[in-house]
């Protein structure tokens, strides 16, 4: 059974709802074939990114860049998966505080590099924390793993 990745740091009560809301998305009940494994950068390595097969990445833009947490899991895994993970589906979102401009383009250039494949436009929800964010990253969840399952990525 494909497993769908889900690494995002959580550091407040409200990025915690973000990513629970895409992983409940995933984990809906009519999608059966896909394994969801929710995760910190720091407890994510290189095995579990080479065992997915496909990865959503949530981060918050901090100084107008990814978390640092996000970064430290690239740093990690970016040799160990530079050309066995080429064409690895993903999906981002970002909460910022600003524009979300810098997070993004920080984490698409270093997908880029890797070779992966963008299969959604990036998500970007700036400003306080708002609940009808949470029905698009159920979404977000719920149509990387149907994809996944259908074998579409």
């Amino acid at each position: 059974m494909p497993t769908l990745l889900i690494v995002s740091h959580r550091p407040s009560p409200n990025t915690e709802k973000l990513a629970r809301a895409v992983a409940e998305g995933a984990g809906d009940s009519s999608i059966e074939g896909v394994d969801v494994d929710l995760r910190s950068p720091f407890d994510t390595d290189a095995d579990h990114v080479l065992g997915a097969g496909a990865i959503i990445l949530g981060t918050t833009e901090n100084f107008g860049y990814m978390n640092g947490a996000l970064k430290d899991f690239f740093e990690r895994i970016y040799y160990p998966c530079l050309e066995r993970t080429e064409g690895m589906p993903y999906a981002l979102y970002v909460k910022g505080g600003l524009d979300g401009t810098g997070a993004r383009n920080s984490v698409e250039r270093i997908v880029s590099g890797m070779k992966w494949k963008t299969v959604q436009e990036p998500l970007v929800m700036t400003g306080a924390y708002r609940p009808q964010w949470l029905d698009p990253l159920r979404e977000l969840g719920m149509a990387m793993a149907a994809g996944l399952e259908a074998g579409i990525f």
